[in-house]
């Protein structure tokens, strides 16, 4: 049973982060490991409540994480079971305990009244850790089920689909057309949130189960969709939502305003072909660089992105970072009238990028890109604006009299994702992409193309790392069933993971 005063010896702490000179000086996760005083101190806050809202599928984990079971587990210094509970329901808790903004903190009892929710988030990064020091042991499946299976996009739904049905039996290839595996994982994601050490360890033990792994091949163009039907009994498409939306504000088309993952991703592949520690100097496919160094930085966008673009700027070596945002700045805390408990809540979300340094500036837009006279950025023209609903459809008007402007050698566009790309392997298919830009599904994961599966982003939209898990779960075991069932599927699969759209 748990301990039912944990909450009152115990307030909410978390390890400090890394000082800022010191992380901005390399490309190192900037939370160092809590220690396990500290995360049974919290694991120990966990009240085991009757209705665990942390886990439900309305406004906690979509993957049904047992977040009452691996906390007390890791209170009673049970870390063997803590591993096995929290691997019984997430494939790869060392990346959403590092990438997800934790809706199962929102929806924690403890959060009811502006109270400190348990640091769920830390306790399960602490048990993946824990897991991955003892070594990531391999779990083949005990006889092959005679099944093939293709999984194009190696990011968390594809990934968690190839372990999922590995582990049933079946031959598992995942087809990338990067030159290394992991998705937005591997390039999106900066090194200070993630590194990269962590996806080459899930891919040892993929491996060892089975998954075969396909890099620098564009499904469509290197191998067509007829190819990939021959060679494989079931298809899952899992290509993310990487189109990224655009803006036709004056003065888009000159040089030094990009798309935020042009910029993250160039950045990326610098930081891995470099190392750890060393200058990262990014540049576009055509050489062009778009590296921060030195510049005034403008990044247009409020969420995880553009947090992203703000710590690579800062370690980049930037002059001067703004960071705007359409809307106004949003309270600190829950607003009970706007978001009751446990939902979701619109709150003023810092992240440890905007204690690094740069400016955050709340409603405004950018009304012109400022020519320096050569077909390059040289500043932003902004205004204040007010931001209204009208008929379903948001209306921005900026304020009279409140123009100004904000030099600008670099501008980043990290204003979201308009779905998954549009491919040659989608008509290849004679599949289409919806008015959201993705892939919807029948009940059964399956695209209007028999035997071709989507999960993640690409079905979804552009959402969290743990809907792709949860969403790359479900499809694995509908295509298990699609396969006849040969073989044993590992684990249940949380009925919050379901297609948006039935056809």
């Amino acid at each position: 049973m748990p301990d039912p005063n944990g909450f009152l010896r115990y307030g909410r702490r978390m390890p400090a982060r890394r000082p800022v000179p010191v992380r901005i000086s390399d490309w190192r996760e900037v939370y160092p490991p809590a220690g396990e005083t500290m995360i049974r101190e919290q694991a120990t806050r966990c009240m085991d409540c009757g209705i665990p809202f942390c886990h439900s599928d309305t406004a906690g984990c979509p993957l049904a994480n047992r977040i009452p079971d691996w906390n007390d587990l890791v209170r009673t210094g049970n870390w063997d079971a803590a591993v096995e509970s929290l691997h019984a329901t997430n494939n790869f808790p060392e990346f959403t305990g590092r990438l997800c903004p934790a809706p199962c903190e929102a929806a924690c009892v403890l959060g009811i009244g502006g109270g400190e929710p348990v640091t769920i988030k830390q306790v399960e990064v602490e048990i993946a850790d824990a897991a991955a020091a003892r070594g990531l042991t391999p779990r083949p499946a005990s006889a092959p089920s005679g099944r093939s299976v293709a999984v194009v996009g190696s990011g968390p739904a594809g990934l968690a689909a190839a372990q999922q049905l590995a582990r049933a039996g079946h031959a598992v290839t995942v087809y990338e057309r990067d030159d290394a595996i992991g998705g937005l994982l591997r390039y999106g994601i900066p090194d200070f949130k993630l590194e990269k050490r962590h996806i080459d360890a899930r891919m040892a033990q993929l491996s060892a189960e089975g998954v075969v792994f396909r890099t620098g091949v564009n499904v469509g163009v290197d191998v067509t969709a007829e190819q990939l039907r021959v060679q494989h009994d079931a298809v899952l498409l899992a290509c993310g939502a990487l189109q990224g939306r655009d803006t036709d504000t004056p003065g888009r088309q000159l040089r030094g305003v990009h798309q935020a993952m042009a910029h993250l991703v160039a950045a990326n592949r610098v930081v891995a072909a470099a190392g750890e520690g060393q200058p990262a100097l990014a540049t576009l496919p055509d050489g062009t660089p778009i590296d921060a160094a030195g510049k005034h930085v403008v990044i247009i966008g409020g969420g995880d992105t553009a947090a992203d673009c703000l710590g690579v700027a800062h370690r980049q070596g930037a002059a001067g970072v703004h960071q705007l945002d359409l809307y106004p700045q949003p309270p600190r805390g829950r607003d009970e009238g706007r978001d009751p408990w446990p939902t979701w809540p619109w709150v003023l979300r810092e992240y440890p990028a905007h204690e690094e340094g740069g400016e955050r500036v709340f409603a405004v837009a950018v009304q012109e890109f400022v020519d320096d006279g050569t077909g390059a950025v040289r500043a932003v023209r902004i205004a204040e604006v007010s931001v209204d609903k009208r008929d379903g459809r948001r209306v921005v008007t900026a304020v009279p009299g409140t123009e100004r402007e904000l030099p600008a050698d670099l501008v980043l566009l990290a204003i979201g994702f308009e779905g998954t790309e549009e491919q040659p392997l989608l008509a290849q298919l004679g599949v289409a992409r919806n008015a959201r830009g993705a892939v919807d599904s029948r009940a059964d994961w399956q695209t209007a193309a028999d035997g071709i599966f989507v999960a993640g982003d690409m079905h979804r939209g552009a959402s969290l790392i743990v809907w792709a898990i949860a969403e790359g779960r479900a499809a694995a075991a509908a295509i298990h069933g699609y396969l006849d069932g040969v073989g044993v599927l590992p684990a249940p699969v949380h009925p919050a993971s379901r297609p948006l759209a039935v056809h």
